[in-house]
């Protein structure tokens, strides 16, 4: 049965690690999503450290832009799919010179593009809201634009969860721990 599940919460809050072993249920199929572009050393090494965490068995796409595209030319060919993350796709659209109104249309045409595939789909996104309001118009423009998105995705989810120093706290629907029917 597809699901769809939105994994969201602070920095190093485990959203990524719950999302992979939601994704470890049974799937044959992996697709992994990623949208970091890294810009620095430090920032490859935590994306090798992701791609070892994952292993072989995962098939692992870079989308750091084309995220609908990405999923919908996945149909058919994946049991699950995974996008990791949600947050860095909306930032490397805004640091392309992305408008707000750009990346809520690209946001509709992901959530059409998710209900669209007939496989389970994981999207994994940093909640930004839950702080100061950012001094500059880049950062405010960000936080809004990732607010708005992860509320459009977490309309479409079956499933919600808020990763709480890597406890997951259900938020909509529920979670099973039974494998998925292929």
């Amino acid at each position: 049965m597809k699901e769809i599940l939105f994994v969201t919460g602070g920095c190093r809050s485990g959203k990524s690690r719950f999302a992979l072993s939601f994704a470890d249920r049974g799937f044959e199929r992996k697709v992994f999503l990623a949208t970091c572009q890294p810009q620095d050393e430090e920032m490859q090494q935590r994306i090798n450290q992701h791609q070892k965490a994952r292993g072989p068995e995962w098939q692992t796409v870079e989308t750091p832009t084309a995220l609908p595209g990405a999923v919908t030319s996945h149909k058919g060919k994946a049991d699950v799919i995974l996008i990791d993350c949600l947050t860095l796709w909306t930032s490397n659209l805004l640091l392309q010179g992305a408008s707000q109104g750009n990346i809520l249309t690209r946001g509709n045409a992901l959530t059409k593009a998710i209900h669209d595939v007939s496989c389970s789909v994981i999207i994994v996104s940093n909640e930004v809201g839950a702080g100061v309001v950012p001094e500059n118009r880049l950062a405010r423009t960000f936080r809004d634009v990732a607010g708005l998105l992860n509320q459009k995705v977490a309309a479409c989810a079956d499933i919600v969860v808020w990763m709480v120093a890597g406890i997951p706290v259900p938020i909509k629907g529920i979670l099973s721990n039974q494998p998925p029917s292929t």
